[in-house]
């Protein structure tokens, strides 16, 4: 027996904010008619998820997003049998559901999972758009709505972890960063109502951090850290105090380091 699950608390009702940087919703959404896999790139906290989210209140399609991680396998993703009430049934992982509802299947950071594990997808990201089920001997073909979308982080990455050409040829990729610092500063204000000048000083503040990417900082602080920020000094607390809590002790542990990104903050707060 099967245990097949319906996609309706995947659908996202209200429209998630989101404000386009450069062309990527044409982009995907021509992607999406032509039934092509989209990869998004970019660094950590920049809006990939959100964008998806956005793009599926768009396309009125169910959204289904895998966190990948390093124990997630091939089962996790297509499904398992289980012994439910003292029968075997067959119960679909996320991207079998996905693929029966013509839904879209977002993976993000695809390369936190094991390389067999990607496998899975290669066929449902060609021409093929095929998803063979080997334990149940079950060829799902996908529906012209569904889509498959995988995010990853180049600048993050090791070697041992790069996106194989294997995989990344069968997508049409976009491009992702920080937006520009004005379209930053509106985000903020749109995403926790702080006041647009304490905004720009934020965004400033991000933009330092940034330039220490390399130099001690593995990443600088992301859109999201700032939204973070703006919503602590929203809610009274100090913006020092905020920014410290919320982007400098996130970004780093080395005592000499977060005394650095500290004192950047207190030079604009």
């Amino acid at each position: 027996m099967t245990n097949e699950q319906p996609l309706q608390q995947y659908l996202i009702d209200s429209e998630p904010y989101y404000a386009p940087q450069n062309n990527e919703i044409e982009l995907f959404e021509a992607a999406y008619r032509n039934a092509i896999p989209v990869l998004l790139k970019g660094p950590t906290g920049c809006g990939k998820t959100r964008f998806m989210e956005h793009i599926a209140w768009r396309l009125k399609r169910p959204l289904v997003t895998v966190s990948c991680h390093d124990d997630l396998t091939a089962a996790d993703l297509v499904g398992r049998y289980l012994i439910i009430g003292g029968e075997t049934r067959w119960a679909d992982g996320p991207l079998s559901r996905a693929v029966r509802g013509g839904g879209i299947c977002y993976l993000d950071e695809i390369v936190e999972a094991r390389k067999d594990t990607t496998v899975v997808i290669h066929p449902l990201a060609d021409d093929r758009r095929a998803l063979p089920i080997e334990k149940t001997g079950e060829l799902l073909i996908a529906p012209a709505e569904f889509c498959l979308a995988i995010s990853y982080n180049p600048g993050y990455q090791s070697v041992l972890k790069d996106l194989k050409q294997s995989t990344r040829q069968r997508f049409v990729s976009i491009e992702f960063n920080y937006p520009k610092p004005g379209l930053e500063a509106d985000i903020v204000v749109k995403e926790s109502g702080l006041d647009g000048e304490m905004a720009a000083r934020l965004v400033k503040y991000a933009g330092m951090t940034r330039n220490l990417k390399g130099s001690g900082l593995e990443e600088g602080a992301s859109t999201r850290l700032l939204v973070h920020a703006a919503k602590l000094m929203v809610s009274g607390i100090d913006p020092r105090v905020a920014c410290r809590g919320a982007i400098s002790e996130t970004l780093t542990d080395d005592p000499d380091m977060l005394k650095a990104v500290s004192e950047l903050s207190a030079s604009l707060f």
